[in-house]
């Protein structure tokens, strides 16, 4: 008989934005088997105010120092830094729950560095759905996967892509296709906006294989993400419409329940999904 869990696990959120900071409040109401230990950001007294906000008495320290008090370390910062969140987690072979998938593409021996040290990179679903079957299927023969992406134009701002080809988002009065490629080069295109085909990449053939188109909707009001796989054991079909945050358009406020089903998959006595 296996024993009760009986010490929660010790949590790091590293960056306090629209995701970090709504999962620190989740986590502050009291879960089962998980205990909110520290956060982190950039500015660190601004950090301290939204935490105080919050009632919640937590330390605010430097993103390299979430591993050394945390069992499991939820990434959801700026990929400029996600290696200074992310690699100590490796390094001390702790578990890794990383928001920002593109920027475990960018560093992928942290991948190779866990085989050694014994660490966990735990990708959530974020705001995109079924990997679970995309996983299954992998493990037959894929042909196929492409995922159509939709976004109100705003979403879009600031996106390196859209800056380079200089595309006037404030004129478009129609859907217009901004980007078509591989998974692979959409993350480095879209850092801040296609994290989803990042994670569909990787739980099927892979982001250089896995097809990826990016558009600017004036039409829609959500983030919208189409998926069709081609395999020998399935045809799959799946869209997702995530309402965007209040704090920031180009994130879906499913992403924080997908982190914190995550976390939760870590202690449940029961997981559902493959």
């Amino acid at each position: 008989m296996n024993a009760p869990y009986i010490t929660p696990l010790k949590v790091g959120i590293g960056g306090l934005g629209a995701i970090g900071l709504e999962l620190a409040r989740r986590l502050g109401t009291g879960i089962d088997g998980l205990k909110l230990t520290a956060v982190s950001a950039r500015d660190k007294d601004a950090a301290r105010l939204r935490m105080n906000d919050l009632g919640q008495q937590v330390p605010v320290i430097a993103l390299s120092e979430l591993a050394s008090v945390s069992d499991v370390v939820v990434e959801c910062a700026p990929a400029s830094v996600f290696n200074q969140v992310a690699e100590p987690v490796i390094r001390m072979g702790k578990t890794l729950i990383p928001v920002s998938v593109g920027g475990l593409l960018e560093n992928w021996y942290l991948v190779e560095l866990a085989r050694t040290t014994g660490a966990r990179i735990n990708v959530p679903s974020g705001a995109v759905l079924g990997l679970d079957a995309v996983r299954a299927a992998g493990l037959g023969n894929i042909k196929q996967v492409t995922i159509v992406t939709r976004k109100p134009p705003a979403g879009l701002v600031g996106a390196p892509h859209i800056e380079k080809q200089k595309i006037d988002l404030d004129s478009v009065d129609q859907p217009l296709k901004v980007f078509e490629g591989s998974a692979k080069e959409g993350v480095k295109a879209f850092p801040a906006n296609v994290n989803v085909a990042a994670a569909l990449g990787l739980a099927g053939i892979g982001p250089d294989r896995t097809w990826l188109e990016v558009w600017a909707d004036p039409l829609v009001n959500r983030n919208i993400h189409s998926i069709t796989v081609e395999s020998d054991s399935a045809r799959c079909e799946l869209k997702i419409e995530n309402v965007p945050t209040d704090e920031n358009p180009r994130t879906g406020r499913i992403v924080v329940l997908s982190a914190l089903a995550a976390l939760k998959r870590l202690v449940d006595p029961l997981t559902v999904g493959t």
